[in-house]
């Protein structure tokens, strides 16, 4: 087994492990149609440790490293892109560990596997009364709230905080309104959140990016610049997927018009041949990020504003350079991949999605550079 390649028995033994890929595959489809993941795969999810991983172990949590994450994402993604997007947010410990300890006790008190989905903006404007702050407001993007256990919106108190904060609930007091109708990552689910009257406890709030309230290695990590990663990673699985497809259907493939099959034809080699030192670069670059900044925290350090500049930049670079092997193998696949429910047209589709997300976007480039000159970034980038 090589150094970034996922070890299926540490998620539930490869049997089980393969076993979702396989619901996945096939229901991948279905996804699209219902505009969110079936329950059957959440607890399939919940099942092998998507969202215990990173939970301490104190509350039954397996403790992972973020490369093992990763890596677990970047497989699902290869069979679905929303699926990998939905397991992502087995990260959220990382956001949920900044609520006050008693409340994070709380938050794990009945097991590990919590499934939190959330939606910050825009932040909504919050009354602070005796009982806690009144909430009232929309929220987008609340990507994976269907299977979700608790939900978190953003808030903006009227005390005069600069940040907004995340008010935490349960699931049962949010509103989805299906409202996604987009033309990639259809099955992440990412509907409206509506909350009307809700009254959350100042102990259930806390600070986007606050400061974790647990000691384990693992919250020593960059939240923000992990948050970038996990959705970035999906990216690199789609890719490795578009890649395997074109190899697969090159083999079979026959012109009508006799000319060489595809993957006799000197254009296509060439291509091929870029999207995949696209690919595996980027990829190179990703982990060998994350492990530097991990193999720190593990040592009992803190990562230098560099290695997390890193992370933010890898994250990016992975992104678009996979969206780009993407857009290669799909414009040489032809009429085929045109067509809704061939993986290619998902694929592309899913994959433009990704580079829209604002993590993504060209201010992180415009941020690394800015360090590169010995210029600070611009707040929140660190």
């Amino acid at each position: 087994m090589s150094r970034y390649e996922i070890d299926k028995t540490k998620w539930g033994g490869e049997e089980k492990f393969n076993k979702l890929l396989d619901d996945i595959r096939e229901n991948r489809l279905e996804f699209e149609k219902q505009r969110h993941l079936s329950q059957e795969i959440v607890d399939q999810f919940k099942d092998i440790g998507v969202y215990r991983a990173l939970v301490p172990s104190h509350w039954g949590g397996d403790e992972k490293s973020p490369v093992d994450f990763l890596l677990m994402v970047e497989e699902i993604a290869k069979a679905d892109g929303s699926a990998g997007w939905v397991a992502s947010f087995g990260m959220n410990p990382a956001y949920l560990s900044a609520l006050p300890p008693q409340t994070v006790e709380k938050v794990w008190e009945d097991g590990p596997d919590v499934v939190f989905a959330g939606g910050i903006f825009p932040p909504q404007p919050a009354e602070l009364t005796e009982e806690g702050y009144k909430v009232n407001g929309r929220w987008q993007f609340g990507s994976g709230c269907m299977g979700a256990d608790v939900i978190g919106v953003g808030i903006m108190p009227d005390n005069g905080e600069s940040l907004p904060r995340m008010a935490v609930m349960p699931r049962e007091k949010v509103k989805i309104e299906k409202t996604w109708n987009v033309m990639g990552m259809v099955g992440t689910g990412s509907h409206d959140l509506v909350v009307e009257d809700v009254i959350v406890p100042e102990e259930w709030t806390f600070a986007r990016g606050g400061k974790p309230q647990v000691d384990a290695p693992f919250f020593r990590y960059p939240s923000l610049a992990f948050a970038a990663q996990v959705l970035a990673v999906v990216t690199l699985g789609l890719a490795e997927e578009a890649l395997r497809v074109v190899q697969e259907e090159a083999a079979g493939r026959k012109s009508v018009t006799g000319a060489p099959n595809l993957g006799e034809r000197a254009y296509a080699q060439i291509d091929i041949a870029k999207a995949e030192a696209k690919v595996r670069s980027s990829r190179a670059f990703f982990y060998q990020a994350t492990e530097e900044a991990w193999e720190v925290i593990a040592a009992g350090g803190k990562p230098t504003d560099h290695q997390t500049s890193m992370i933010r930049l890898a994250a990016t670079n992975l992104t678009h350079e996979c969206a780009e092997a993407v857009r290669i193998c799909y414009q040489m696949s032809g009429m085929t991949s045109t067509y809704n429910d061939h993986p290619l047209s998902q694929i592309y589709r899913d994959t433009a999605m990704c580079t829209q997300h604002a993590f993504m976007g060209a201010i992180t480039y415009q941020n690394a550079g800015a360090m590169f000159f010995g210029h600070k970034p611009l707040p929140g980038y660190l």
